[in-house]
């Protein structure tokens, strides 16, 4: 009876305050907690009680920062996250665990968790450069762009010198350091879903994404000191439901497609469809590397496909960069990716066969 009392009361002040605009249930929630205390001495240990208490404080206590937080985040991007956690940490563990046929080797399961893992490491660059990272350089947006997209990255910066006569230093060092954060990226795919591909690929993604990073932070210095700003990347929240389905998609046309290749043409079938896929989307195409059972295939020979993708992908982007934007003004960044593809595909291409 008490408690029934007690919600009506609340229920009465919430109306109230939504009367004034006021959508906050904060004090109502805080009230029922506070009056739970009694009942929790009675049935829960001591130690629930003072988390209990000390939650309550900091709940209180962070209230205006969870306000300002709330002014500066979009509420349809809330919503988006509130969905994606709820697929992610209800749907998926639901999946089944065995593969979805003899022509998709992958457990729908898997297909979930490669489809949570990149858009999360895509979110955490999104994230950066609309709240945390706005008004940093072209360097910075060039890596942030590199954990979404090095290929959009790369487009967007590269139609950017065309608006400039002289002096883009800034913008060739974001297109190398997109590709930079690119070959780090396949290793957190790869350390997240295929950790026995490691010991194959970590030489070859950290020696060129550090080589990468390293030659646009060079570069980025003369950038910083010519004064230039950072571009406006107009990317979609990748967490979106329709993107993520679009993905997931791709993700399996990819399997049936790299299980095929395999059964029928074998090893150099691969490496062939891996350099054409280089010259699309690779994501979906790595991740089928990663997360299907291909057999009579290594783990070695998967990671020499990889390199060949990000190869092919990397003079994709060269061709944008020289295409799009400003010839002369990307001619440094240009080479850098000619060069940096062509390393790739040689390493992928003899990592298998041992000669590195």
């Amino acid at each position: 009876m008490v408690l029934a009392g007690l919600m009506l009361l609340l229920a009465i002040f919430f109306y109230h305050k939504l009367q004034v605009r006021q959508s906050s249930a904060l004090q109502p929630l805080v009230a029922l907690v506070v009056y739970s205390y009694g009942p929790a001495v009675t049935f829960q240990p001591a130690w629930f009680l003072v988390l209990l208490f000390v939650s309550v404080v900091f709940t209180l206590n962070a209230r205006p920062l969870a306000h300002h937080i709330l002014e500066r985040v979009d509420r349809r991007e809330m919503l988006t996250l509130a969905k994606f956690l709820f697929i992610s940490g209800v749907i998926i563990p639901l999946l089944p665990r065995s593969p979805v046929s003899a022509y998709i080797p992958a457990s729908p399961f898997r297909i979930g968790i490669a489809v949570l893992v990149i858009s999360s490491i895509s979110y955490i660059g999104y994230i950066l450069k609309k709240y945390f990272l706005k008004r940093q350089g072209y360097l910075v947006a060039g890596m942030l762009g590199g954990l979404y997209s090095s290929t959009a990255t790369t487009l967007v910066l590269a139609r950017k010198t065309r608006g400039v006569s002289v002096g883009a230093a800034g913008l060739n060092a974001g297109i190398v350091a997109a590709s930079g954060v690119m070959y780090i990226r396949l290793l957190l795919l790869a350390a997240f879903l295929n950790p026995a591909i490691l010991p194959d690929i970590i030489v070859p993604l950290v020696a060129l994404g550090g080589i990468s990073l390293a030659a646009a932070w060079i570069r980025g210095l003369r950038g910083i000191q010519d004064g230039e700003q950072e571009a406006e990347m107009g990317r979609s929240n990748p967490l979106e439901l329709g993107v993520a389905l679009v993905f997931a998609i791709l993700f399996v046309v990819m399997i049936v497609i790299t299980r095929q290749v395999i059964i029928h043409f074998g090893k150099g079938g691969l490496d062939i469809l891996s350099f054409a896929v280089g010259f699309t989307d690779i994501d979906p195409f790595i991740l089928s590397l990663l997360n299907g059972h291909y057999q009579g295939v290594s783990t070695m020979q998967v990671a020499g496909a990889i390199l060949i993708a990000a190869g092919s992908n990397n003079i994709l982007k060269a061709g944008y960069a020289a295409v799009f934007g400003n010839g002369k003004l990307t001619r440094d960044a240009v080479l850098f990716l000619v060069v940096l593809g062509i390393v790739s595909l040689v390493w992928g291409f003899y990592l298998p066969r041992g000669l590195f």
